[in-house]
């Protein structure tokens, strides 16, 4: 058979197909015209064909009660029924809504595609996760995305070198040079818990600062805990942990095996990033001025990193650890030490989550552990937000700050708080405790949180608590038609009220009610499929989903500030690409799949 004319290769999944894939399609495909009304598959029927729109629109929907309900629409250049080839069975009748012309993929030469050729079966069967695989592999360069998979264990990595504890100075200078190593492994001694490690500027340190002797023992000198990563985790995760601890070198592991060190060098061998030098600078500032020059780079940084392919929970991750870099220097700067010990400083909401990748409103708080705060702490506070806003953090506009008193408490006046939000139902309380829920600590005395965190993790018990906090999930509308489309208003499409919000704080919600002690969306999620409260494929999908819409939001956040516009959280859907328009259809049904899920358990009534 001829060619067909007009079908296009060069949009997905057929853009996955190689030469003999494309040829196999040009042999078997076919044209087919259908008026309006005409079925061209009913529920519950397998289907001869899988069909690809090029002219017209065909509906699917389905027929409960006498009454038709429609699911989604088709138009041009989209596929549908696959799943009724696949499974023998179609999921929903597909009718044109007028004339339609259609290319027909024989039943048999798709199975045959699905079995040959890897990249174009996964479009089908693993869904919303190939398909962002597919777009990073469009968007990335090649090089890059590898960077972006390689491993630990592909680093080159120094050996691990374990010393005993009583180890003299001069000896393990020797074994230094011995190993051509840049640090060693120390064994525990009485009382010490794990190994530790002492470099070699520990050990210059020791001998020409501290006045230690070379028959000095190593023991003392060594840093614990030893902080380290897996030599499975991605290379990148090593960068984002040597930032986050303000290190230069890791211990890798093979389960609890110490099995070498990696250092940033070889790290940055792999991948070149400004990261680290951002945070030594902040590390190193002697002034505020020098902490809000460092800071300036940070947008820089992710539009660099975002660019080049890194995974969104990745770049999260470095930013967030940056971040708390960040707020640590300036909150030393604002108050000196022996003040500071009696203070905690948390982050909530997109913070709190280690989600926020681009400078957003200040969302912070302050527990204080005394009685009444020290003199002089407002004005701290208040220059603290000052310099914050000079950073590009503007003010929260409802007063989410450490310089506002109503977030600024004793440990027993936030504790106090906590017992009435429990109490209420206002609107304002529960969102003020859902922020609190995603409290972390960045600097001051951290403990100080924990008693918070336990008070807050037993309002999960209180169902009507939790029955109240859950209807916020429900504020917003999904902004997706009866027919299936994304839904723009004249502004653009809102993604976080549309699609982010009812994720993270469903997922808040449920981690609360389920005593799951984590506070990033990520982490909620697989902790809540491990407790075994949470779907397995809604668990796959839900942080899929999150990531499509933080990727497409953040490009066109950065496509604002080119333009000298403030970045919002606004989606202009006629400037996304076929796949990318896509992917956010696919993102916004597992956002109302997961509505649905928390209507189940939470057994609601009444709520879109």
């Amino acid at each position: 058979m001829a060619a067909v004319p007009g079908f296009d290769f060069s949009v997905p999944p057929f853009d996955l197909l190689d030469a003999a894939g494309r040829a196999r399609v040009e042999a078997a495909i076919d044209l087919a015209f259908y008026p309006p009304g005409s079925v061209l598959i009913d529920a519950g029927k397998p289907s001869a064909q899988v069909f690809v729109v090029l002219r017209g629109e065909v509906e699917a929907g389905d027929v409960e009660d006498g009454r038709e309900r429609l699911f989604s629409d088709y138009g041009p250049g989209e596929v549908f029924g696959a799943f009724a080839v696949i499974t023998g069975r179609a999921r929903h009748r597909y009718r044109a809504r007028g004339e339609v012309l259609a290319f027909l993929l024989p039943a048999a030469v798709f199975q045959a595609l699905l079995a040959d050729q890897p990249r174009f079966a996964a479009w089908f069967h693993e869904g919303l996760s190939a398909k962002r695989q597919l777009l990073a592999e469009k968007n990335a360069p090649a090089e890059s995305n590898r960077l972006m998979l390689t491993r630990v264990r592909d680093a080159r990595f120094a050996p691990a070198v374990l010393l005993p504890p009583a180890t003299p100075i001069a000896a393990a200078v020797a074994a230094l040079r011995q190993h051509a190593v840049e640090c060693l492994l120390v064994a525990p001694g009485p009382g010490e818990d794990g190994p530790g490690i002492v470099t070699r500027t520990d050990l210059l340190d020791a001998l020409a600062l501290e006045g230690h002797g070379l028959e000095a023992p190593v023991g003392p000198l060594a840093h614990r805990p030893l902080i380290g990563v897996r030599e499975d985790d991605v290379l990148f995760q090593a960068l984002v942990t040597m930032t986050e601890a303000h290190i230069e070198r890791v211990a890798v592991r093979r389960g609890a095996e110490v099995v070498g060190t990696l250092g940033l060098a070889e790290v940055l061998s792999h991948y070149a990033s400004q990261s680290h030098l951002i945070s030594m600078r902040l590390a190193r500032a002697g002034t505020e001025a020098e902490v809000v020059e460092a800071a300036r780079e940070m947008t820089g940084l992710v539009r660099t990193l975002f660019a080049q392919g890194a995974k969104i929970s990745y770049l999260m991750e470095l930013v967030s650890a940056l971040n708390s870099r960040l707020l640590a220097r300036l909150f030393e700067f604002c108050l000196p030490a022996e003040e500071r010990a009696g203070l905690c400083l948390l982050v909530l909401g997109s913070e709190g989550r280690r989600e926020q990748i681009l400078k957003t409103d200040q969302d912070n708080a302050l527990i204080i552990a005394g009685e009444r705060p020290p003199p002089g702490l407002a004005a701290a506070m208040d220059r603290f937000s000052a310099q914050l806003a000079a950073i590009g953090y503007p003010p929260c506009p409802g007063g989410v700050m450490a310089s506002n008193p109503h977030w600024r408490q004793t440990l027993a006046g936030w504790r106090g708080r906590i017992a009435e939000w429990r109490r209420s139902s206002d609107p304002v309380a529960l969102m003020e405790l859902s922020m609190v829920v995603d409290a972390r600590p960045v600097a001051g005395e951290r403990s100080l949180v924990q008693p918070l965190h336990e008070d807050l993790m037993a309002l999960g018990r209180d169902e009507l608590l939790m029955h109240r906090m859950v209807e916020a999930a429900f504020q917003f509308d999904t902004p997706l038609t009866l027919l299936g489309r994304v839904r723009q208003g004249e502004s653009g499409t809102d993604i976080k009220k549309g699609g982010i919000f009812p994720l993270v704080h469903g997922l808040r919600t449920l981690a609360l009610r389920h005593g799951v002690a984590r506070s990033n969306s990520f982490a909620r999620c697989e902790g809540l499929v491990a407790a075994g409260v949470l779907p397995v494929e809604l668990g796959r999908d839900v942080p899929q989903a999150l990531a499509v819409f933080q990727r497409l939001r953040l490009a066109q956040q950065f496509d604002a500030l080119a333009a000298g516009r403030l970045p919002d959280n606004l989606l202009d859907i006629a400037a996304l690409r076929h796949l990318d328009r896509e992917l956010l259809r696919d993102a916004l049904r597992v956002v109302n799949r997961f509505k649905g899920h928390l209507r189940e358990v939470f057994h609601l009534r009444g709520l879109a």
